[in-house]
């Protein structure tokens, strides 16, 4: 109880954000029929999620998040950050360290999504 066990993405552009997920994370994702709005599940290693046909208008850049911003745990943070912007995303906050903890950093994805990423590094300064 009292954890985060489901997140959201909403989006546009479903199939490109869906292209855009699975590039980066490997993720799975399911069209979900009986849902009445475009709407596909996310399978990931851990938490599951949903991908939606955004219902209201993109929040203009620069205006940071409305919502909560969730960050995905990977084994090599400058790997994954490649693979994000090969696949068209863009960075919001570049690489940091949280000492002896994680290397931590945020991105943008292709619908002005912001997300985080960040590396296990007790090492991290």
């Amino acid at each position: 109880m009292n954890t985060i066990g489901y997140f959201e993405i909403q989006s546009s552009k479903p199939d490109r954000e869906i292209e855009f997920y699975k590039n980066v994370f490997e993720w799975t994702f399911i069209r979900e029929k009986q849902i009445p709005i475009e709407y596909y599940r996310i399978e990931t290693n851990s938490i599951n999620g949903g991908l939606l046909q955004r219902p209201a208008k993109i929040p203009p850049p620069e205006c940071g998040t409305n919502a909560f911003t969730s960050s995905i745990q990977v084994s090599n943070f400058d790997e994954t950050a490649n693979k994000i912007l090969d696949n068209g995303g863009k960075i919001a906050m570049p690489k940091f360290a949280i000492p002896n903890r994680c290397y931590q950093g945020y991105f943008i994805d292709l619908d002005n999504n912001v997300f985080g990423i960040f590396e296990v590094n007790e090492n991290a300064s």
